[in-house]
């Protein structure tokens, strides 16, 4: 899952990213309104955490203007306002949840992940199945047979990947991007790394190298 942060004030913003990032989720910020709407409207995003208060922009011009071109993406607003009124402004322009600063960080995680879940419910089951191999994406919950296997948030993001696009292959750039953040610099093969992690812990052929193109989850036999 790929989130976007929208947040002036910078200590908050990557203090979030960083708890939301060690949640297993690929964590984008920018901290100007205009750069929000731009960015959220690369419809690459699962979720967005949307202040209110920004500069270039406000909040709720952001959520409306999503809404109006027919962007459909969560969006879970702050604000260091405090009344019904806020509220019902920011939902009235399309916000899918609202919390009022200063919030628990446990809470906003909780937010965030019921309001994925709740996105998940239209779409596909979070119950993937390939042989013995099941992965439950929204309780993050791997079994092979009926043995669990324990994977860090990372090596889950990657298998997850993999598991949303079976039997399709799936470069290392498409990983990067959806597992690591936007401005990740660091060394491309850290994929491999975990690829090669995921393999020690679920079987060797489970996760098959296509040369120069990718990786292909594979019915473990």
């Amino acid at each position: 899952m790929r989130l976007l942060i929208v947040e002036d004030e910078k200590r908050l913003a990557l203090s979030l990213a960083k708890g939301l990032t060690a949640e297993g989720y690929a964590v984008d910020v920018v901290h100007d309104g205009v750069d929000g709407l731009h960015r959220a409207s690369e419809g690459t995003y699962d979720l967005v955490v949307l202040d209110i208060m920004l500069p270039g922009m406000n909040g709720y011009r952001i959520c409306s203007t999503l809404r109006a071109a027919g962007n459909d993406v969560p969006i879970l607003m702050l604000t260091a306002k405090d009344g019904e009124y806020d509220e019902a402004e920011g939902l009235d322009t399309g916000a899918d949840d609202y919390l009022t600063k200063p919030f628990s960080y446990v809470v906003l995680v909780a937010r965030v992940k019921a309001l994925l879940r709740r996105r998940g419910n239209g779409g596909p089951s979070p119950l993937h199945t390939l042989g013995d191999l099941r992965v439950d994406t929204a309780a993050r919950r791997v079994f092979r047979g009926e043995d669990e296997v324990t994977l860090t948030a990372k090596e889950f993001a990657v298998l997850e990947q993999l598991v949303l696009r079976a039997g399709e292959v799936v470069s290392k750039g498409d990983i990067l991007e959806h597992v690591w953040d936007f401005a990740y610099e660091g060394d491309p093969n850290i994929v491999e790394v975990y690829v090669s992690t995921l393999r020690r812990k679920l079987g060797a052929a489970l996760i098959r190298t296509v040369r120069g193109a990718g990786y292909r989850l594979e019915a473990p036999r």
